[in-house]
């Protein structure tokens, strides 16, 4: 198989309904993402992106975090599992757990996340509030590589979208995660492109 023929291997990890991660799976479906998943991880049992997954034909694994002692051994139980597939890269998709450094040092350049700002400002969650109430005039999401630093990271691209006078944090939220659904495949497809999986 050549270079060109091969598709990048991702696996994605979700924590709910996994939106971005089934707008990950209709680019690839669509020839927008050259890449397959495969596989998704939840750390909760009742994350809804899994029976989609599963739907879609996708290997599903559910690691839930409350079985465990410390975030180091939930770590580890992770990190097993998405060894076992070789990814080219690791793509967190509305994760909801802060990983250890070392989790994040296993994958170098390789780990993936969006977050709904246009970082660096409003690190951390509530954004659209604090955006709303800082009278921005621009909002948005951006897909970075993660560091140890929450949402922090170098930039590989984001988007954004007007703050309308009439909006509210429902609103705002709305809009921002269409352009999500958007963006997350276009930042994975021009890593892809860069590096040539």
């Amino acid at each position: 198989m050549t270079k060109q023929e091969q598709k990048a291997k991702l696996v994605v990890l979700i924590s709910g309904r996994g939106s971005n991660m089934i707008s990950i799976i209709d680019a690839i479906k669509n020839n927008r993402l050259h890449a397959d998943v495969v596989a998704v991880i939840s750390n909760r049992p009742d994350a809804q992106g899994i029976q989609y997954a599963q739907q879609a034909g996708i290997n599903t694994f559910t690691v839930d975090h409350t079985h465990f002692d410390d975030r180091e051994e939930f770590d580890k139980a992770l990190t097993s599992i998405i060894d076992a597939h070789e990814p080219d890269l690791v793509i967190l998709a509305g994760f909801m757990r802060i990983l250890t450094s070392s989790f994040v040092a296993h994958y170098p350049k390789r780990l993936l996340n969006i977050h709904p700002s246009l970082l660096p400002k409003f690190k951390g969650l509530n954004t659209h509030q604090r955006a709303i109430e800082a009278n921005e005039k621009k909002h948005g999401a951006t897909v970075h590589y993660v560091t140890d630093e929450l949402d922090d990271g170098p930039i590989i691209l984001q988007a954004s979208v007007s703050i309308l006078n009439n909006d509210n944090p429902n609103t705002l939220a709305k809009r921002v995660l269409e352009k999500e659904h958007q963006l997350y495949p276009d930042a994975i497809q021009k890593i892809i492109q860069e590096r040539s999986f």
